[in-house]
Parts: C-alpha cells; sequence; structure tokens
C-alpha cells in the first residue's frame, strides 16, 4: 500500500475509554467501519484489545481482525465523535 497509507487521526479519548470498557467487559459488540478500500463493513465480535504501533492505534477482535481505531464509524450504534 505504498503512498496510500493515510495519516491517523486519533479518536476521541471519551470514546477510546468506552472501547476500553467493552473490552474489558467482554461486551459483544456490532463495528461499522471502513476497509482498506474505503468500503463500509460490518463485523459483530469482542474487543479483545486496544493497542497503538508506530503512533497508530488499533482494535483486535476476539477474531483475530484488526482494525484502524480511526477507520470505525460506529460501535454499537454509537458514532464515532471528532478527534481528542
Amino acid at each position: 500500500m505504498e503512498g496510500s497509507e493515510k495519516i491517523y487521526q486519533p479518536i476521541d479519548c471519551d470514546y477510546y475509554d468506552r472501547l476500553e470498557a467493552w473490552a474489558t467487559m467482554h461486551t459483544i459488540c456490532l463495528l461499522v467501519f471502513r476497509d482498506e478500500n474505503g468500503e463500509e463493513q460490518t463485523v459483530s465480535g469482542r474487543i479483545e484489545d486496544l493497542y497503538a504501533l508506530n503512533k497508530v492505534e488499533y482494535l483486535r477482535m476476539d477474531n483475530g481482525l484488526l482494525i484502524r481505531l480511526d477507520q470505525l464509524l460506529s460501535v454499537n450504534g454509537t458514532p464515532l465523535p471528532g478527534a481528542c
């Protein structure tokens, strides 16, 4: 994906806290996000981990799916607000 990587935009801090709470409580979540092609995708499952790598924050689902946090559109029907 040379040249196609977009600059990471940190998500809202309160929303990140909400993601951590869902992960800690092992809540089954419905996530809507944009994939690497810009297509809207929906997935259901538990959030296994939240972590940063090279200044980009990621979410790992229990099925192994990795999602950049700035690609999220909504979780459990709650849309992402502006950046932190």
